[in-house]
């Protein structure tokens, strides 16, 4: 495990590498990932837009801050993304504006398609979801994961499922509307367990 993590590391980039690398691929008409297709490129076109809103926008809590801002000892956030994902594009710029707060916390991204066996290690109820946060201590050990959703998205995400069987069209749109009003409170508030 622990080579598996060195070695995505390795090859890990920045938020802000991140977010140009979505960006320039979609002016070529492209998403990140093995897999290419017109839905993927409008997937991504959204999300470049939504994650281009929530850098500006998300605000967050003096609490947080205060709490993020105690943390003493060295973090790395290793995050397995794509630039297609719905539930990356909201959750990311609340993941990087909490790591901004203290500079103890490092926070890599990695593409998941291009990690398969950190994936794999990493896997959600036998599912490659993303995005997946793994924390690592100063020495590289795993001390929490989270995603890839806030919990109260997973809640209603197992609810849906249990009454319909599969998440549709309209779910999405719930989803998104929750993302909306929440503003990334839930999210802010399930990573502050990870630095305790």
């Amino acid at each position: 495990m622990k080579e598996i993590i060195e070695n995505s590391l390795q090859n890990a980039m920045s938020y802000e590498t991140y977010r140009t690398l979505v960006h320039d691929l979609i002016q070529e008409g492209k998403s990140t990932g093995v897999n290419q297709s017109d839905d993927l490129l409008n997937y991504s076109t959204l999300n470049d837009k939504r994650m281009k809103r929530l850098d500006k926008t998300i605000k967050i809590s003096e609490e947080a801050k205060t709490q993020v801002k105690a943390l003493e000892e060295q973090r790395t956030w290793l995050v397995l993304t794509e630039g297609w994902c719905g539930d990356a594009a909201q959750n990311l710029p609340v993941i990087n504006k909490l790591a901004e707060e203290n500079e103890q916390i490092d926070l890599k991204l990695v593409l998941r398609d291009e990690h398969p066996a950190l994936m794999d290690a990493f896997l959600t109820n036998g599912a490659r979801a993303i995005p997946k946060l793994i924390a690592l201590d100063a020495d590289k050990n795993v001390i929490g994961t989270w995603g890839p959703r806030p919990s109260e998205a997973t809640a209603m995400v197992l609810d849906y499922k249990e009454k319909n069987g599969k998440l549709d069209a309209e779910f999405k749109k719930d989803l998104q509307i929750w993302y909306n009003k929440n503003k990334g409170r839930n999210t802010e508030g399930d990573l502050l367990s990870l630095l305790s």
